[in-house]
């Protein structure tokens, strides 16, 4: 359990997931400070927040000493493998992400690294597609060094209200998820449920490191 204040670390805050978890992380009493790392500015000011504009996220080395002090990552940052190679797909997803990982838990080996995956991510690594990536890259990032490193596999995910980077196609399909949280709510979470169980994991720890729809529930509600 982590009594400490939470400075944390969150990549892809120019996208929905990440800019969710960002402003779940500046309005908690439990996080003390937010780095955000994007390739063009969010357009985002806060008390806590700290944005450091980078384009090339396979060599940190310019930025490199200013992101030691921190105690979690939220790492948001992720492409769709619809439309692009299988090449760039691996680049995005397992280089750039490893490499990210490797240079912070050089300066901060007593991170919680949170690493958001997705539903149906194969743990196996079989054949080549998105699912098998997403597995080598979970599975290389828990053999760092760093205190703990989790792995979030959500589902169908609603949106924050009022945030500006919400997908168009969710108004089309936001009415989807009432009945899908009545029937299968292990498929079906809030993004302040995530943003939550991310914060709250990096405080207490979970027994398992693949944090499946059901996990995020649970942990959304630990407080």
């Amino acid at each position: 359990m982590m009594n400490t204040p939470i400075r944390a670390i969150i990549t892809g805050t120019t996208g929905m997931v990440g800019e969710g978890v960002m402003h779940q992380c500046l309005q908690h009493p439990d996080v003390e400070a937010v780095l955000i790392i994007n390739r063009k500015p969010s357009g985002y000011s806060h008390p806590k927040l700290k944005e450091i504009v980078h384009v090339n996220f396979f060599d940190l080395s310019a930025i490199e000493d200013q992101l030691g002090g921190y105690n979690a990552c939220y790492f948001c940052l992720g492409i769709s493998s619809v439309g692009i190679s299988k090449d760039d797909y691996h680049n995005t997803t397992y280089t750039l992400t490893l490499n990210v990982a490797q240079t912070l838990v050089k300066h901060n080996p007593g991170m919680t690294f949170c690493y958001v995956s997705g539903a149906g991510t194969d743990s196996q690594e079989k054949g080549t597609g998105w699912a098998a990536v997403k597995g080598k890259t979970e599975n290389d990032l828990m053999k760092l060094p760093f205190k703990q490193v989790f792995a979030f596999r959500p589902g169908f995910i609603k949106p924050i209200k009022g945030l500006s980077k919400t997908h168009n196609f969710y108004k089309y399909i936001n009415w989807l998820y009432p009945i899908g949280r009545a029937l299968y709510p292990a498929g079906f979470t809030t993004l302040q449920e995530l943003a939550q169980a991310m914060i709250n994991i990096a405080k207490h720890g979970y027994p398992t490191k693949v944090i499946e729809g059901k996990d995020i529930i649970t942990l959304a509600k630990q407080g």
